[in-house]
């Protein structure tokens, strides 16, 4: 029989500050409660979804603790067994047990709607919870002694947070699953070389990948001097120069105008300090000429927001994939970003949050995302030539970024450590792109020519004829952060001396 109305109001509680009774639903809370102890198995039903505190009344939050501690001990949840578990927690009296259980039972005939109540219920205490975080964010504002960039951060971490929370993934039947892989080897078998993703534009990394898949969360590691932010722009500049996809590249490290200038020396053949120098010979300024249209107009968007969170760049890639199609996202690079407003014990916990923050950013907007990060010096400490290889135990500051990863790709240079040679095969001038962790496939080594003057990384056989020969255009100028310290013409001093090549981060 259902609770007379005038019972029904005694039972709400007014909240006198908000002015307003916050949303909730008495009735349907001792619904759900009756047919949890009535249907031993309805808790199954409403496990994911409910939680003590979901629950508005307090009495309804302890009868409901009752019957998941029950569950949890695989007992039966029943008025009798819940009165009893009630004793065990000490809140017997305070739900006013047994006549209150009783009356949850005696008033439910069936468990049949119970997980529409139970979601109706969970929407009411999502409610509730942005109610109180607007609330606190509103306090914080007012108050004119906290400095606003630090209530900004902490207000855009407990939303996520709070998303993160409540984001629930029903299960799904195979059928349309097997369908949607029906249709990826239909697309991949009318693809040249079966691409079934975005396509990288190497020809020998496309053999392991099929290309970027959707979803994916690829890590790209490398030491500094290595090279892994010049593979990210030949990445973009392949990806959405070359074959028109829209990509989207995050630069934690750098401007737009340090990145575009880098991105300039890869299309225009045009080594880095004459970019920034502007010392360009006639033969120069007619090819920067000639190939700067082939980046006007090209879906390539660019952002260098310091301190990029986490939220940031959800609410960001959201609008991005919406408004521009993008099908490919690159940060560069994932130590430099952060979880603004959310407690952490230490970086390797706030590491680990948006590692996996970026896979499950990958998943929910179904495109590959790459981002760069760092290794630790263990690779430099490491004794002998072979050993300065890297491992996924380099990854810097978490394991988790291995855990969530799809894809691990390093970047190394044997040149950099005085390798010249590697199973016979001569490695000058080239790069080794180690697949140490593919989820979808297998692992291996892929080489790549590397073009220091030009920061770009290209196909073995693809042949560049701006690439010059020492003597043939006069000198280049170079800081030396980052030159080779060695090459078949230059006497060999130890990592970090400047040679005569003028070679990018």
């Amino acid at each position: 029989m259902p609770t007379p109305r005038s019972s029904r109001s005694k039972e709400v509680t007014v909240d006198t500050t908000m002015g307003r009774v916050p949303p909730q639903d008495i009735e349907i809370e001792k619904v759900v409660l009756g047919a949890l102890m009535i249907d031993s198995d309805a808790f199954t039903v409403v496990s994911e979804i409910l939680h003590p505190e979901t629950f508005y009344d307090r009495r309804h939050q302890k009868i409901f603790q009752a019957i998941q501690t029950l569950n949890m001990k695989e007992m039966p949840a029943d008025m009798l067994t819940v009165c009893e578990q009630l004793k065990r927690d000490g809140t017997y009296d305070e739900v006013g047990a047994p006549t209150y259980v009783i009356e949850l039972t005696s008033n439910v005939m069936s468990s049949a709607n119970i997980e529409t109540h139970a979601s109706i219920l969970a929407q009411k205490y999502m409610a509730r919870q942005l109610i109180s975080y607007s609330s606190r964010v509103q306090t914080r504002a007012f108050d004119e002694g906290l400095p606003i960039l630090d209530v900004m951060n902490d207000a855009e971490g407990e939303l996520f947070e709070l998303s993160q929370r409540n984001m629930k993934q029903d299960y799904t039947q195979i059928d349309p699953v097997i369908m949607d892989v029906k249709a990826a080897m239909e697309k991949a078998s009318k693809s040249s070389g079966g691409i079934t993703g975005v396509s990288t534009g190497y020809t020998d990394l496309d053999k392991f990948t099929s290309g970027w898949q959707d979803s994916d969360l690829i890590i790209i590691a490398g030491r500094p001097a290595m090279g892994k932010t010049s593979f990210a722009l030949s990445l973009a500049k392949n990806i959405a120069i070359d074959n028109g996809d829209p990509v989207a590249f995050f630069s934690l490290e750098m401007n737009n105008l340090q990145l575009v200038n880098r991105l300039v020396s890869n299309v225009c053949s045009i080594p880095g300090t004459k970019i920034l120098n502007g010392q360009l010979n006639d033969d120069e300024w007619q090819r920067f000429d000639n190939k700067i249209g082939h980046m006007i107009g090209k879906p390539l968007y660019v952002d260098d927001t310091p301190g990029l969170s986490v939220f940031e760049l959800r609410t960001k890639a959201r609008r991005l994939v919406r408004e521009k199609g993008v099908k490919l996202i690159m940060i560069d690079y994932l130590q430099l970003m952060n979880a603004s407003g959310m407690r952490f014990n230490s970086r390797q916990e706030e590491v680990s949050t948006i590692s996996r923050s970026l896979k499950g950013l990958a998943k929910e907007l179904n495109i590959p995302i790459i981002a760069l990060s760092q290794l630790s010096r263990d690779v430099e400490k490491r004794p002998g030539e072979d050993s300065h290889l890297p491992k996924l135990s380099d990854l810097r500051e978490s394991g988790a970024i291995e855990q969530d990863a799809d894809m691990v790709l390093f970047v190394h240079r044997p040149e950099y450590y005085r390798i010249t040679e590697i199973d016979g095969k001569d490695v000058r001038g080239l790069a080794q792109i180690v697949i140490a962790k593919h989820r979808k496939g297998a692992v291996g080594d892929v080489f790549l020519k590397f073009v220091g003057e030009f920061t770009r990384f290209a196909n073995q056989d693809e042949k560049d004829p701006y690439t010059p020969h020492k003597g043939d255009e006069g000198q280049y100028f170079s800081s030396g952060i980052n030159d080779v310290p060695y090459s078949q013409d230059d006497d060999y001093n130890g990592p970090g001396t400047i040679s005569n090549k003028d070679v990018p981060f």
